[in-house]
């Protein structure tokens, strides 16, 4: 199962420890369009567990689709475009996003996640 499947699946599973287990110990989260008490930065390994914690903790995914994974000439970047679904405060929601990841020997260096606005979902 490649990097993105598992992080799909740690993230669909509500499982933040797996979902951490995919960073290396020194990797980083960014988040640039982070709302209003969200970091923009995570780094390290147990500073991304314990956000994961909290934001599954807040939020419930249900589905992690990615639309489209794009190569770059740089072996270890791949750019995904992914739509999200799930509840956070009662209310279903869905975003797109793009994604942009920092894989090396099958961690996760960097994680960048432009998320668009999100909006109740279309169907």
């Amino acid at each position: 199962m490649d990097v993105l499947e598992q992080r799909r699946a740690a993230v669909t599973g509500q499982d933040a420890d797996a979902f951490a287990d995919l960073f290396a110990p020194d990797g980083v989260i960014e988040l640039p369009f982070a709302g209003p008490g969200v970091p923009d930065r995570i780094e390290g390994r147990e500073a991304i567990r314990a956000f994961a914690r909290a934001a599954m903790g807040a939020l419930r995914i249900d589905a992690l689709v990615t639309l489209a994974v794009h190569r770059t000439e740089d072996p270890e970047v791949v750019v995904a475009e992914t739509l999200t679904k799930g509840v956070g405060r009662g209310d279903a929601f869905e975003g797109r996003s793009v994604q942009f990841f920092r894989i090396r020997d099958g961690a996760i260096l960097l994680f960048r996640d432009y998320t668009g606005p999100l909006r109740k979902p279309s169907s």
